[in-house]
């Protein structure tokens, strides 16, 4: 068999395939269909200082290939989940990727120290969520408010430290530079792009947020063209989401540079999603002779 281990910033994962974050919960769901540790880590639903409801619903809709959510980060907070889940998935046998979201920059500092104490082994920082009205997007979109966040949760911040970057900017290489010279380990690829859809009936918004992240399928292209741009900017490992659903998704994601994948909305049609891919991909790399996973890791080569 292949050798499917990778690393990202220091961290051994048992394979490239990770569940993303909001869309695994924090795991216990999905371990009552495989062990957790048939994943390479597992990117825990984003955490904020205090709990939080979410947005009013309707707040997920169904597109052609794809999803609109606008779930507005809830969550039980962070205190509570390094209570009642952080304990239980650190004995799970795989990474616990912490995600985090705040609407200053202390906040997402706190966040840091806390779930770094609490022995998350990677701190996801989310500076790309288009659903939340403040914080989020403001922190992801230019490249000096980029690299200042990043530089403020790097002095909190003793674990490696993976900034999550947002599709809806300008240049994302240079938002990308940006974290990199801030003091980021690793950047995750991409976060939802920004869309809307309209009821015919009502002539209202399908979300009473009006607006939401589009992810899935149909998000795929644009993700594989970033992480490309990405990983030949930044000499710090890329990992690439947006729209994979199959191995050979996983498989063009590497190609394109990523050192390992984030799987998110096939969850929701398939929750054994992540376990075929990375098995897809250890036939894959058997069937052509490949020891390791990580010689995908931006073999693509231009014309």
């Amino acid at each position: 068999m292949a050798d499917l281990h990778v690393n990202i910033a220091g961290v051994e994962l048992a394979n490239p395939v990770i569940a993303a974050s909001g869309t695994f919960g924090f795991g216990r769901e999905f371990s009552e269909f495989y062990p957790l540790s048939a994943l390479g880590g597992v990117a825990c639903k984003g955490l904020t200082l205090r709990a939080r409801p979410g947005n009013p619903p309707p707040r997920i809709a169904e597109t052609p290939a794809g999803m609109l959510n606008s779930v507005g980060l809830q969550n039980p907070g962070a205190d509570a989940f390094i209570k009642n889940d952080l304990p239980w998935l650190k004995k799970q046998g795989t990474a616990v990727i912490a995600n985090i979201a705040g609407s200053t920059p202390e906040e997402y500092c706190a966040l840091a120290e806390k779930l770094c104490g609490a022995g998350a082994d990677i701190i996801e920082l989310n500076i790309s969520c288009p659903n939340v009205k403040r914080g989020g997007m403001q922190f992801g979109t230019t490249c000096e408010s980029a690299g200042s966040i990043t530089a403020q949760v790097r002095r909190h911040c003793d674990r490696p430290l993976m900034v999550k970057l947002s599709p809806n900017a300008a240049d994302i290489a240079e938002i990308a530079a940006a974290a990199e010279s801030a003091g980021a380990d690793a950047l995750s690829l991409i976060n939802t792009l920004t869309g809307m859809r309209i009821d015919l009936r009502t002539r209202r918004p399908v979300l009473r947020n009006n607006t939401g992240g589009l992810s899935g399928p149909a998000v795929f292209p644009v993700a594989v063209r970033m992480v490309w741009q990405v990983s030949r900017r930044v000499k710090i490992p890329v990992v690439g989401m947006g729209g994979i659903s199959t191995w050979r998704d996983a498989a063009e994601m590497m190609l394109a540079g990523a050192g390992a994948v984030q799987v998110g909305t096939a969850l929701f049609s398939d929750p054994y999603a992540p376990v075929k891919i990375a098995r897809g991909l250890n036939r894959y790399l058997d069937e052509n002779g490949i020891r390791s996973v990580s010689e995908l890791t931006g073999a693509a080569r231009p014309w």
